[in-house]
């Protein structure tokens, strides 16, 4: 695996989501200057129900007219998880669950298009991830936790020095049931090494600071999280988070 820069030391300064997508630079497959990526961008901040939806429409409409549209193909699987998350906030976990099922399936679409994409794969992996989270455990996890598994790897091996693809893969060993893999300290060191190489994630800043509480060190658990609240105090899952810490 390549080696990645020094992991970010935090300055000195259980969530809403049970596994919510950290977004991925969509400079990387989207159009340069397309309106679309800075209203998914938006909607990513703040998991805008209304916004989601209409984002959706034109994607769909977009999708219509060139099936093989990749780049379109990976923003809707992407946007369609959000939605889960909208629905998840609103406790609607019919609405979650039919969410998460309708981004696999587009981003396995996308991924015949281009298998090739680490982003797309990280994505896939965290959507396994989360028919284990929307569904019962004893009986998702055997199912889906290879497939999280299988998509990490290859995501890692497309591309170990893709953030996004260590963040998946941090969340990966945090949900994970220690008997069956999980590891909070490798969870850390996995989401250093992704800020390491974007420190921008307020997301990944704030799933740090859950497997800091879950380690029992809630100062660098605050540290981390006030920086995800630096990059976007919109955030609300940086907020439901927050919550928990003060208690």
């Amino acid at each position: 695996m390549p080696t990645v820069t020094k992991p970010l030391r935090q300055s000195p300064l259980a969530g809403i989501f049970a596994l919510l997508v950290v977004l991925p630079a969509l400079s990387c497959v989207g159009q340069v200057g397309d309106p679309l990526t800075a209203s998914i961008e938006a909607a990513r901040r703040t998991r805008d129900a209304t916004q989601l939806e209409s984002i959706k429409t034109q994607l769909v409409d977009r999708i219509e007219k060139s099936a093989n549209d990749f780049a379109s193909l990976y923003q809707l699987a992407l946007v369609e998880s959000y939605l889960a998350d909208a629905a998840e906030i609103r406790k609607d976990k019919r609405t979650a669950v039919s969410a998460v099922d309708k981004a696999i399936d587009v981003s396995l679409h996308a991924l015949q298009i281009n298998d090739n994409s680490a982003d797309a794969h990280s994505l896939l992996a965290d959507l396994y991830g989360r028919k284990i989270s929307l569904g019962t455990p004893m009986f998702a996890g055997p199912r889906y936790g290879p497939k999280v598994d299988e998509q990490n790897k290859r995501a890692m091996a497309l591309d170990g020095n893709n953030p996004h693809a260590w963040a998946s893969l941090g969340r990966q060993y945090l949900m994970t049931p220690k008997t069956f893999g999980g590891d909070v300290a490798k969870a850390i060191h996995s989401f250093e090494q992704s800020l390491a190489l974007d420190a921008s994630q307020d997301e990944a800043w704030v799933w740090l600071a859950k497997a800091f509480e879950k380690q029992g060190n809630k100062g660098k658990a605050m540290d981390a999280l006030h920086q995800a609240l630096e990059l976007n105090p919109q955030s609300p899952f940086a907020q439901e988070v927050s919550k928990t810490l003060k208690h």
